[in-house]
Order: C-alpha cells, then structure tokens, then sequence
C-alpha cells in the first residue's frame, strides 16, 4: 500500500501546475504574514484603543465615542487639521514646478541628466536631516536672513520664521516643495517619455511650437499621473510630520495632525484619543481621495488618456 502511495504522491507534486502554485504560496506566505502582523492587527488594535481611555500599560476605561467627540471640540486638534492646508497649498506649488521642470528635461537640454538628479536628490535626503538643515537654515542670524541682508534686506527687521505665528506654517511648509518636488518630477517625467515620439515628429510637421506640443499632447497625456500626484500630495498634507517635528517640535501653533497624534500618545499618555485621531485622519484622506477623484471625472470624464 505504501510503494502505491509514494509514487502517486510523488507524481502529484512533480505536476506543473503544483509546482507552480507551492513556489507562490511559498514566496506569499511569510510577506503576507508579516503584513497581517504589523499592518492589519495593529490598525484593528487601534480601533479597539480608540473606545477606551488608556496608556500603554495601566488600567483601561471604556469610553464610547468620547474620544471622537473629543477630535472634533478640542481646540488643538481644529488648528491642527488647518495647519495640513498650508502643506495642501504649498503641494499644488510642488506640483506646478515639477510639472515644469519635468517638461523642460524631457526635450533634450543640456546637462539634463545632472538637473534631473539634483533636483531629485532632496526626495533621498532623511526626513530627519531635512528637518535639522531647515531649522538651521531658519534660526535667526544664520543662512537665509545672511542671503536676505545680502541683497538689501535688514536683519532687524527680518521676522522670526520659525516663532512667529504669521509666517511659521509657511516657512516649515515650504521645506516639503524643496523635499518632494523630486519625487513628484521624476513621476511626470516617466509618463512623458512613455509618449510615442511620432505625436511630436506630426506635430512639428504642422509647426507647432513647444507650448502647443505641451499643451495639446503632453498635458492630456499626463491627466492619470496628475491625478495620482495629487492624491499622493493630499496625503501627504494630511500626515506631514518629520518637518514640524524635527523643525519646531510641533512649538507655537506649527503642529500638525500627526504630530499632535504623536505628543498625545508618547508624552501624553492619551493613547485612546491619538487612536481615535489616527482613524478620523484616515477617513479624511479617504474622503478627500474619493472627492478628488470625483472632481476628476467630472472635469475630464473619458478625454483623461487613461485610468488608474
């Protein structure tokens, strides 16, 4: 019975198609694995923290919805969550300059492959350091009010970018336009060198100029990948964090949602009301994804040159 079964066994996992699927469930297994174990269980634990008034270790209260009602009356959280606009707005710059330098190196420029990995190069910087460069670059005295009383400015009158209220939002969201107009440039460049060339050779032909091949080629072609950049630029406004962190340590009204997450929970000790934030942040993105995507459709609908 034994000599039977072995070489039946053996054959079936000798099959093609066995194979196959063993070597996927094999490559699958440990990835997805490590994905439920430190994505999914922990963001199921933090909805569960969100009910309850808790620290990491000690006593838990169940709380209800105390927590969300919390999110949405305190105060900080409110200046927290307008903060995020100030990184909104300075995306749709980001994302205007990398547009613009991506269609500039796409034709063939001089030294373009050298600006290309300059202005790539911030995006591979630490978020860390970035945050100690800029807040060097800032303190009083130092590098940008020396270039400013270079050209003409006095130092006396320069204001205190990173102290005062009017101008610090705008100094630390200008440092994710240096740091992520790379990544975004590097995006349009890629989908403008996927277009066939013949649009350009057809286009020159009928004397078109570099402005009207932008404009009626190259922009409706890169209609998916604008979508996706503004989707990536809305989550990232939402969740900024190592700039205001490492800059300012979140100090006189510069805090965003994720900081302000992260001083309740590790200095705080209200790790159920960071919970709770963390999920009202997500249902925020979410929310303005699926607006963003709707806005999309009702602006280009079918003439997008494409689908993500």
């Amino acid at each position: 019975m034994e000599r039977q079964q072995k070489p039946a066994l053996q054959y079936f996992f000798q099959q093609r198609e066995v194979q196959k699927w063993l070597v996927i469930i094999t490559f699958t297994l440990v990835p997805m694995a490590l994905l439920v174990t430190f994505t999914y269980l922990p963001f199921v634990k933090m909805i569960e923290f969100s009910f309850f008034k808790m620290k990491y270790l000690g006593p838990r209260t169940f709380i209800g919805l105390k927590n969300y009602q919390d999110v949405f009356s305190r105060t900080d959280t409110k200046a927290a969550l307008v903060n995020s606009f100030y990184y909104m707005g300075a995306g749709v710059i980001q994302l205007t300059l990398a547009l613009y330098f991506a269609t500039i190196l796409s034709f063939k420029v001089r030294m373009g492959n050298f600006f290309k990995a300059t202005l790539f190069f911030p995006y591979l910087v630490c978020g860390i350091a970035m945050g100690f460069i800029f807040r060097y670059f800032y303190t009083r005295g130092l590098v940008l009010d020396s270039v400013l009383s270079i050209i003409g400015f006095d130092k006396a009158e320069l204001p205190y970018w990173l102290k005062e209220r009017s101008i610090n939002n705008y100094s630390i969201a200008a440092t994710s336009i240096w740091r992520y107009m790379g990544q975004s440039m590097v995006l349009f460049i890629g989908a403008i060198q996927s277009i066939s060339p013949e649009f350009y050779e057809a286009a020159e032909i009928d004397g078109a100029t570099k402005v009207q091949q932008f404009r009626y080629i190259i922009f409706p072609m890169l209609k998916p990948i604008v979508t996706l950049n503004i989707m990536l630029m809305v989550k990232g406004s939402f969740s900024a964090f190592e700039g205001p962190y490492v800059i300012t340590n979140g100090m006189n009204g510069t805090a965003t949602f994720v900081v302000l997450m992260h001083q309740l929970a590790h200095e705080a000790g209200k790790v159920g009301l960071a919970s709770a934030m963390a999920i009202v942040l997500l249902f925020i993105i979410l929310v303005g994804t699926v607006l963003q995507k709707v806005l999309y459709n009702l602006l280009f609908g079918e003439k997008a040159g494409g689908r993500i």
